[in-house]
């Protein structure tokens, strides 16, 4: 769809005579602010979905027998 400038001159009038020239600034900033907040939301689940680093877990080759054993009575006793 391909507006012309006779229906961009056609809409700009409508919405001026619908809003006014006092109320247009607080539209064009209500909008703007709109989005702003759209985006941070946006951007904030962007963040949520993204997986958490966390530490590895140790290798049961880098363990000696007793830490092994330590680790095994720890886990029972739980």
């Amino acid at each position: 769809m391909h507006f012309g400038t006779t229906e961009i001159i056609l809409i700009i009038a409508v919405v001026f005579l619908l809003f006014g020239a006092t109320r247009l600034p607080q539209l064009a900033k209500s909008i703007g602010q709109s989005r702003k907040a759209f985006k941070e939301g946006m951007r904030e689940a962007e963040e949520e979905n993204k997986p958490v680093a966390t530490a590895p877990a140790p290798q049961i080759s880098a363990l000696s027998d007793e830490e092994i054993l330590a680790e095994m009575q720890r886990r029972k006793a739980e």
